[in-house]
């Protein structure tokens, strides 16, 4: 398959539809968290498919490639804690919970993987 943009990754469908389903739960949390933990979640898990579109958009150096790479597993990490935060203050079930960290570690395992091997997504100098 040939990749023609950041959105055919499976890690970028992956992480936006996660972005989406937080958007989605969010909006049921309570009013006085939509500048805090409501905002940052929300930006955090958008942050990480944004990330990677910059990333696609800059490999063709490999550094910049995987510095944006870092930023979005980082901004996944982010995410991972907001959900913690989530859930201790009583706005998700403990299932949910489990379910969205685990699509979390899934997303950022497959980051580490693009991390750990960056060249087959690096554009090659002619």
């Amino acid at each position: 398959m040939i990749l023609k943009s950041a959105k055919d990754l499976k890690v970028y469908q992956r992480a936006y539809a996660l972005a989406m389903e937080i958007f989605s739960i969010s909006k049921h949390w309570p009013s006085e968290e939509r500048f805090s933990l409501t905002d940052q979640i929300r930006r955090s898990s958008r942050s990480v498919c944004t990330n990677l579109r910059e990333a696609w958009a800059k490999r063709r150096y490999e550094a910049h490639f995987v510095s944006k790479l870092t930023d979005c597993d980082g901004e996944n990490s982010e995410t991972d804690t907001w959900l913690d935060f989530g859930k201790d203050c009583g706005y998700m079930n403990n299932k949910e919970h489990e379910r969205l960290t685990r699509e979390c570690e899934e997303i950022g395992a497959m980051l580490g993987s693009m991390l750990n091997d960056p060249a087959p997504f690096v554009i090659k100098s002619r």
